[in-house]
């Protein structure tokens, strides 16, 4: 589900990245920082965002770089699933976010689901780790691995958080405009046939 200019900005884009971490001639690193504009001004072109917010974002990291990763948590009640409305774009998803660093994955979903829709939750299992290059998800400057989590409530309630304006369970059939940079609808089909099939052995991409 990726497009060639994405891949080739990301790919230039890690190795200018990787080049201005570990070289030391001032010729180098003047080579990979023009590296590092040429992939930012293809993400620009094709994105149409600013040049300079696309600049700030690959300004931002630094060393070696690796896929992010993004965890999203599955909670069912009554046959349907936990989902909040971000505020960034107004619509739906999975509780989650980035795995921050110092947390394990287990700690790091029990946190976004409490801050995003006010429940606590225990842990269940892994259900899928996913490649987002695979999957249908809107061009975006980095390269994600997604995990999603089975999780069962225990407590709490219904709550907005800083980054959530809703909370609400859906169903299979009646799903809401999703943030599909978050989550794709395929991937929420996938997770009700894990409801459906306890047994099913987790996938990865």
């Amino acid at each position: 589900m990726s497009h060639q200019w994405l891949d080739w900005a990301k790919r230039i884009q890690a190795l200018s990245q990787a080049g201005l971490k570990f070289s030391k001639d001032v010729y180098d690193i003047e080579r990979f920082e023009e590296l590092r504009n040429i992939s930012a001004e293809i993400m620009a072109l094709h994105t149409g965002l600013e040049m300079e917010k696309v600049k700030n974002l690959f300004a931002n990291e630094t060393g070696y770089q690796t896929p992010k990763v993004d965890i999203r948590g599955a909670v069912f009640k009554d046959e349907k699933i936990l989902m909040v409305r971000e505020n960034y774009d107004d619509r739906w998803s999975l509780p989650g976010g980035f795995c921050d660093i110092g947390l394990s994955p287990t700690e790091n979903i029990i946190k976004e689901i409490k801050e995003e829709s006010g429940f606590d939750v225990n842990v269940k299992r892994l259900l899928a780790l996913l490649d987002s290059n695979y999957h249908p998800h809107p061009p975006q400057p980095y390269h994600y691995y997604k995990l999603f989590i089975h999780c069962e409530i225990i407590g709490g309630e219904a709550s907005i958080g800083v980054e959530t304006n809703d909370v609400q369970f859906f169903s299979e059939q009646y799903l809401p405009k999703l943030s599909t940079n978050r989550n794709t609808e395929s991937q929420i089909k996938m997770l009700f046939e894990f409801m459906r099939n306890p047994n099913k052995e987790p996938l990865l991409d």
